[in-house]
């Protein structure tokens, strides 16, 4: 298993994430996870409207690689980490965690709050000058 496969592997699963395919998410489980993929469905942002691997790294000189993926469905953004290990020669997803989780309404209160910080701010040294 090389890093450009599991870079591949986990852009079809932002790929599938984004078209609702979860059949094609469980496939890449391993058999251990596909024994209760509903486990692993329901940490889910579904559907998402964007997913991105931010980061890949591997471990073990290559026997495991840790994916982090950005996703955003239309309540929510959050992070999640995938382990992928080689199983029968081929990449499989064998933990699934989150990272992050946050509501998109509390994600752009806070924004728009240090947008007003940030004008308030430039407001009074525009006034001290």
């Amino acid at each position: 298993m090389t890093e450009e496969e599991v870079r591949e592997h986990t852009a079809a699963i932002c790929a599938a994430l984004v078209a609702g395919d979860v059949g094609q998410v469980v496939e890449a489980l391993s058999d251990e996870l596909k024994r209760n993929p509903g486990e692993v469905v329901a940490m889910l942002p579904l559907p998402a409207v964007a997913a991105e691997l931010t980061q890949l790294e591997g471990s073990g000189g290559g026997a495991a690689y840790v994916a982090l993926l950005d996703l955003t469905s239309e309540t929510e953004h959050l992070e999640l980490q995938l382990r992928w290990k080689d199983r029968n020669g081929e990449p499989r997803i064998v933990e699934v965690s989150h990272v992050s989780r946050r509501a998109r309404e509390a994600e752009a209160e806070a924004a728009a709050a240090a947008e007003a910080e940030a004008a308030v701010e430039g407001g009074e040294e525009a006034s001290e000058t």
